[in-house]
């Protein structure tokens, strides 16, 4: 079972809606299928490092070893439970997240908003219908974005946009910052965003430098 990677970026291509890199991982070559929005970050080199990490999800065919990549962990696990329901393949469940954050499929889910999922390419009504179904329950224990007080609310239209802010979050958990601490850092982060863009430098190395710095700036205060 392979959990993650972290290698050299190779290459990188697209086949048709599919977005691919190759990674150097021991002088072996992995060829892994990952999301449009970190092939665009790739691509338009808004990632200075080429080493970099990737959760991996390995599925085995009679034929073939498909391997997808994740920037982040819950990414990973949201796929894998797309692809427990019945009649979802790998690429739908990668066409659901290359169209949506996780927010916003969940938030479709517990509305019904099945217009919003049946917009996805190969998802029809009953598609959408059983996606409604059987993941409305699975978020609340396996993906922990529910309507609690402890809950970050930070939205940004932009999809693009939105991933990084996601992937942020994500990372100033993982290093053990509270959720009060977090929620002041996004709003804060909020006001500079599109400043940023404008600039061309909004990129998820800057925002999580941006996020550092106030990080910095809040234990010089509560040190004096």
């Amino acid at each position: 079972m392979i959990s993650w990677i972290n290698g050299e970026l190779v290459e990188l291509w697209q086949t048709n809606q599919k977005f691919f890199v190759l990674i150097n991982c021991q002088g072996l070559g992995y060829e892994i299928q990952i999301l449009e929005f970190f092939f665009l970050k790739l691509k338009t080199n808004q990632i200075s490092n080429k080493n970099i990490t990737l959760w991996l999800k390995h599925i085995k065919k009679e034929d073939s070893d498909l391997l997808f990549g994740f920037t982040s962990k819950d990414q990973k696990d949201f796929f894998i439970e797309i692809l427990s329901i019945r009649g979802v393949g790998s690429q739908i469940g990668m066409g659901i997240l290359n169209k949506f954050s996780i927010n916003e499929v969940i938030n479709a889910i517990k509305t019904q908003n099945k217009k919003l999922i049946c917009s996805v390419p190969g998802v029809g009504q009953k598609m959408g219908d059983r996606l409604i179904l059987e993941l409305k329950n699975k978020f609340k224990s396996e993906i922990q974005f529910e309507d609690t007080k402890g809950k970050v609310e930070f939205k940004i239209k932009d999809q693009e946009i939105n991933k990084m802010i996601e992937d942020l979050q994500l990372t100033l958990r993982s290093l053990n910052y509270k959720n009060k601490e977090i929620k002041t850092i996004l709003a804060n982060i909020n006001k500079e965003v599109d400043l940023l863009a404008m600039k061309n430098n909004l990129s998820f190395e800057n925002l999580l430098k941006l996020a550092m710095n106030y990080l910095d700036k809040d234990s010089s205060n509560l040190a004096r």
